[in-house]
């Protein structure tokens, strides 16, 4: 405990910013604002120096990719459905393609890390990376199923930067369990409110 806490109080004041910005993402994205992609790319920007510090390459490049979605995100929810994209479900075809290619993917990765780098979690950094990867594109998206993925994936993370001394972004990402159920919730009520019936199980 006392590792702990004198962990924290050593954080990096990038890293408190970094935080504060994706709590401001989630509980944006939670109400459909167009402005949590603002806070989240800045939170991915600073993330990206963090997780190469902490040997996380996969999630480095993560945080690019969540820059360049940031944008796309903004572009998408900016229109005639800015504020309030209409929630919708995604076909059980493209499930099933995307849990496939991200398990290929990062069978593949995790090889390559393990082979060429000093990374610390080859296969756990992939899977979470690629599994955002797809989940982010669910989100821009506006896919009710992000937020089932998203739990699996950051209470995976949330260990991964524990493990690599992250402690505030670790502790971060744990909360947002919590915000992610809320999340789930909110999105699925305005699912069934829109289509007048509730959602099938994927």
């Amino acid at each position: 405990m006392d590792m702990l806490l004198q962990a924290l109080r050593a954080m990096s004041v990038a890293e408190v910013i970094s935080v504060l910005l994706g709590v401001a993402y989630l509980v944006l994205a939670v109400r459909r604002g167009r402005w949590c992609w603002v806070a989240g790319g800045l939170s991915s920007a600073i993330m990206i120096w963090l997780s190469a510090q902490a040997r996380l390459p996969m999630q480095a490049w993560l945080n690019v990719y969540y820059v360049v979605v940031s944008v796309y995100g903004w572009w998408r929810w900016t229109g005639e459905q800015a504020h309030t994209p209409p929630v919708t479900l995604l076909p059980l075809r493209w499930h099933a393609a995307g849990v496939a290619g991200v398990i290929l993917a990062s069978l593949l990765t995790a090889r390559m890390l393990a082979a060429e780098t000093q990374a610390a979690w080859p296969l756990l950094d992939s899977l979470t990376t690629w599994g955002s990867l797809f989940t982010t594109w669910l989100v821009a998206r506006a896919k009710l199923e992000n937020w089932a993925y998203w739990f699996l994936i950051d209470a995976v993370e949330a260990w991964l930067f524990f493990e690599q001394h992250l402690y505030l972004v670790s502790i971060m990402t744990f909360a947002t369990l919590g915000v992610i159920v809320v999340g789930q919730r909110s999105w699925w009520r305005s699912w069934r409110l829109r289509s007048g019936a509730p959602p099938a199980v994927a």
